[in-house]
């Protein structure tokens, strides 16, 4: 199973969320200038990193990336009028620790960074071992207020990285075009088929 086909296997384990018709219109856009929008929630360093992260988690190839179907916006809409205060607050921390971990490994500020820099420091905090994985997911469980002073950094951190894999997943499986143009898609369902081998089956449906 390759890279992509495992992204989509994803999407069918993700829940649903109220969204309002300001989101939604996000989604269903043509690509928008990476540059020149706008954030409503993001900081101008927020932007950079969400904006390269979500580029780097779902590239364009043989089919559209995230940026293609403008998921840092999306990501950007559901935290100003959907996401609670305290996963706010802790964005903004986590976001804030990468930053800083990035002008630690490279001597400069985020904004002066290169897409490979960041990739590059974002493949460290993955690139674990099963027991190192096991540990960050087990500490993710935990409120902020039970993890030890010593580890929150890291605990806000990966806070912030999950985050934004999850709504560039959520938000490129959510999107019109990828609804029509990845997933099965059928406006007007035909024969139900029941009892067939998940090969038969294809690509997950959007409708």
């Amino acid at each position: 199973m390759n890279r992509r086909e495992a992204l989509k296997n994803l999407t069918l384990s993700f829940g649903y969320v109220v969204a309002a018709p300001s989101i939604l219109s996000i989604m269903s856009s043509c690509k928008s200038d990476v540059v020149t929008w706008i954030p409503v929630f993001l900081s101008e360093n927020e932007k950079y990193m969400v904006t390269h992260l979500v580029d780097i988690i779902l590239p364009a190839s043989s089919v559209i990336g995230a940026l293609d179907v403008n998921v840092p916006e999306f990501l950007d809409m559901m935290y100003l009028e959907i996401e609670t205060k305290l996963k706010k607050e802790q964005f903004k921390k986590g976001a804030a620790f990468f930053s800083e971990s990035f002008e630690k490994k490279y001597g400069k500020e985020i904004l002066k960074g290169s897409k490979n820099e960041i990739k590059s420091l974002f493949a460290e905090y993955f690139d674990v071992s099963k027991e190192k994985e096991a540990s960050i997911l087990k500490e993710q469980r935990l409120k902020e207020t039970e993890v030890k002073e010593g580890g929150k950094s890291n605990y806000l951190l990966y806070k912030f990285l999950f985050s934004v894999r999850y709504y560039t997943l959520f938000g490129y499986y959510s999107s019109e075009k990828v609804g029509k143009e990845v997933l099965n898609y059928d406006p007007v369902p035909g024969v139900y088929h029941g009892c067939l081998p998940l090969d038969d089956i294809g690509n997950a449906w959007s409708l």
